[in-house]
Parts: C-alpha cells; sequence; structure tokens
C-alpha cells in the first residue's frame, strides 16, 4: 500500500515556488533564533542547492535544458531573485556561495532565446543599487560583487551602472583597506570599462572630464603599489581600444596627463613599467598629440 502514496517529484518550478515561500518567511521573520525558523533555514539551504544542482548539473548527470529553462521561467516570474539578493544576508556562507552561483548562471539562460534575466533586471534596477551597495558591508561584500558581474554581462545593465551614481562609489569602493573587497571592487570596475566597447566610450566621452580626474587623482596617484598597478594597466586597455580612439587623443593632448605618465614611468619598478610603456606607447604614436623627450623630460606641441 505505501507504494501507491508516494510523493510526486517535484518539478523545477515547484521548487522555485517553494524556495520563494521559504524566502517570504525569513525575509518577514527578520533575524529571530527559534526552532520553527532554524528549521526552515535548513530547508531553503537545500533548496538552493537543489536549485544550483538543476542548473549545472551534478557527479551523475548534466543539466537539462528544459528544466533550466522551466527553473529559469518560474525564477523571474514573481520577485524571487529580489528575495534572495535581499535575504542573502541572512543565510549562511555556503548557502550564500550557492545563492550567488545560482544568480551568476541564470543570466546566461535562455528561454524562447530571450535572456529574460536582463529583461527582469531592466524592470527592477535598484538591484543593481542594491549590489553595488554591498561593498559596504564586509560580509555579503564578495557574493554581491560576483552577482553584479554577472548582471553587468547584459549590455543594458552595464549602462545602467556607468551612467548612475554608483560609479562615482567605486573610487572609495578600491581604495578600502579590505584586500579582498578592495580587489572585487576592482575586478567590476574594469568590468565596466571593458566589456561593452560600444557603451564604454559612449559613457567616457560623456563623463571625460570628472572621470580622468578621479581616475588620475585618486587610483594613478594612489599610495598603493597594487591600485596604481592595476590603474596603469588599465587605462591602456581603455586608451588602447579602437573604440576609444577619440578619448585616448584627448588624454594624450593633456601636457598634465602626459607629465603624470613621465613621472610614473620614471619612478616606477620593472614590473609596472610594462603596463606603463604600453599606455605611453600610445600615446607617442596618436596624432594631435604632446610630443615627450623622455631623456629630457620636455613636451612640445608636434609640428
Amino acid at each position: 500500500m505505501k507504494g501507491l502514496f508516494k510523493s510526486k517529484p517535484r518539478t523545477p518550478a515547484d521548487v522555485v515556488r517553494q524556495t520563494r515561500d521559504l524566502l517570504i518567511y525569513v525575509d518577514l521573520q527578520g533575524s529571530s533564533r527559534d526552532a520553527k525558523r532554524e528549521e526552515k533555514m535548513i530547508e531553503l539551504s537545500k533548496n538552493i542547492r537543489e536549485l544550483k544542482s538543476i542548473l549545472y548539473g551534478n557527479s551523475e548527470s548534466e543539466p537539462v535544458a528544459e528544466a533550466c529553462a522551466q527553473l529559469t521561467q518560474e525564477f523571474f516570474r514573481d520577485n524571487t531573485l529580489r528575495l534572495l539578493i535581499i535575504c542573502l544576508p541572512k543565510l549562511n556562507l555556503e548557502t550564500r556561495k550557492d545563492a550567488t552561483q545560482v544568480v551568476a548562471n541564470l543570466q546566461r539562460q535562455l528561454v524562447h532565446s530571450r535572456l529574460i534575466a536582463s529583461d527582469y533586471l531592466e524592470a527592477n534596477k535598484d538591484l543593481l543599487d542594491l549590489l553595488v551597495s554591498g561593498y559596504e558591508n564586509m560580509d555579503i561584500a564578495l557574493h554581491y560583487g560576483a552577482m553584479l558581474r554577472e548582471c553587468i554581462r547584459h549590455q543594458s545593465i552595464a549602462r545602467y551602472v556607468l551612467e548612475s551614481e554608483n560609479m562615482r562609489k567605486f573610487f572609495d569602493y578600491i581604495e578600502l583597506p579590505n584586500f579582498d573587497i578592495a580587489s572585487d571592487a576592482s575586478a567590476t570596475f574594469k568590468e565596466l570599462l571593458t566589456r561593452h566597447k560600444s557603451t564604454v566610450a559612449e559613457f567616457l566621452s560623456k563623463n571625460y572630464d570628472w572621470f580622468f580626474a578621479e581616475f588620475n587623482s585618486r587610483l594613478l596617484a594612489s599610495s598603493n603599489y597594487i591600485t596604481k598597478r592595476q590603474a596603469i594597466k588599465l587605462l591602456g586597455d581603455m586608451l588602447l581600444d579602437r573604440t576609444n580612439s577619440a578619448v585616448m587623443i584627448r588624454y594624450v593632448s593633456s601636457k598634465d596627463n602626459l607629465m603624470m605618465l613621465m613621472d610614473l614611468l620614471r619612478v616606477g619598478t620593472r614590473r609596472m613599467c610594462g603596463g606603463r610603456s604600453r599606455t605611453y606607447d600610445g600615446s607617442v604614436s596618436s596624432p594631435g598629440r604632446f610630443r615627450c623627450d623622455p631623456r629630457r623630460d620636455t613636451y612640445s606641441r608636434k609640428s
């Protein structure tokens, strides 16, 4: 008789719905530590782990496209992503890692040839503000940072972050005393400024004055060796990209910028000179520039 009453296997959509219900419960319960809440937290961790298994597969099976599509559709049908991001600080470390991987995978899932994650984020852009502000919380900074980098794979989402006030905050985050968080913020900053070429070129053209004023004074002039080195490499990546040719010409046409680059070349260590030389080589090969003589430290307009 027992065989007649076996529970029906849960579908991917069922797992998402139950996860959403548990997230709502956790969100409403706050930080209480009663037995019922602990039981729900354990169940939530199992559900998130199951979502991860459906999306990534496991040691016994590969992910099934139809199951992934069902999961993705249900996940973005309601506010499961919002709930997961909001509740992330309340989850234990392993569950946070699983949740981060789930969110990352969902950004790449196609449903009827569409990235519906992008559509959802465009309608809920405040979530990007929340992810960026995560760098101010040591407990969740790396998880939110990883989620953010996956979200800005979508060009429209990257454009939103670039054009928002959030972009200015990265100069603060990159200088945070916590090395891991500062490095993660730097990785996100680089991704924003290199992934979507046309969007980056538009951003740099429109925001040239304030952006490079901050970049030069805070990153290139940083007393932190790693910050300065990463900034030099990023500057080279930006200026030497063909889509940023107009920005490069404007940058290297500034006597102050060239003097700064020359100073970096003169006082830098051998390991840092590679990135600097690449940037400098770009400056001396562009039209309408100042000519620099590194042996004499002199600058003159090219005739």
